[in-house]
């Protein structure tokens, strides 16, 4: 009999646990959030938050959860770069990836471009967010989220998506230009997985799609590549 499959579910830039909470209510299958330095927690100025540097903290992380198995690793926008790394450096603990509004392109990696995107992004969200993001985001720092952007923007996300070997969903919202369509299915498409367009939403699905996203999830952690 197979190992009941394990998300580990790593927040977005600057948020913490509490971001997965509308998606893990409806999860039917074990799963836990790993923190990470700029995502969840604030960064000690000597810690590294290089992308690769960050995937080493999770891969350590996933070890001591699974010793003995792989897990299906979910990210949410920057720290997509890292579960991306984390199944390209050790794919012996990784079954598959969910990719939720993934940003890391490159060409549009200037910081105006990137304000540019947030804004057009920010002004689809829900009211009702404010007060959770803010309390997420000061609790991480905006120190911290800057130092964690500021490398994680030149992380080479096409060049990685090239080299994972395991099932991979993309998915994004209707109304996110941070991770637009044409970017989520090449993000998709690298990787031999698949992209899909949720019909609401804007950057953060986490908080306001999570019975659909429970949904990919499951699917995700039931599908294996043969050959």
């Amino acid at each position: 009999m197979g190992m009941t499959p394990l998300a580990v579910l790593v927040p977005g830039l600057g948020l913490g646990p509490e971001s997965y909470g509308p998606t893990r209510k409806h999860l039917e299958i074990p799963s836990e959030v790993i923190t990470l330095p700029g995502f969840g927690y604030p960064a000690d100025k000597h810690d590294d938050l290089r992308v690769d540097a960050q995937a080493d903290r999770l891969a350590a992380e996933v070890k001591d959860r699974r010793p003995e198995g792989r897990a299906l690793l979910v990210g949410h926008s920057a720290s997509c770069h890292v579960v991306v790394a984390v199944a390209v450096a050790y794919p012996e603990l990784v079954s598959g990836l969910v990719l939720i509004g993934p940003t890391g392109d490159v060409e549009a990696s200037s910081w105006p471009r990137l304000a540019e995107r947030w804004v057009r992004s920010a002004v689809w969200e829900r009211p009702y967010l404010i007060p959770t993001l803010s309390k997420q985001y000061f609790r991480t720092t905006f120190r911290a989220m800057a130092r964690a952007e500021d490398v994680g923007r030149h992380y080479n996300l096409a060049a990685a998506l090239v080299h994972v070997g395991v099932p991979t969903v993309v998915l994004r919202c209707r109304h996110d230009s941070l991770c637009p369509p044409e970017w989520a299915q090449r993000v998709a498409d690298l990787a031999g997985g698949e992209a899909w367009t949720l019909p609401s939403g804007s950057h953060m699905p986490v908080l306001t799609n999570g019975r659909e996203l429970a949904a990919f999830i499951h699917r995700t952690a039931g599908v294996y590549k043969t050959g």
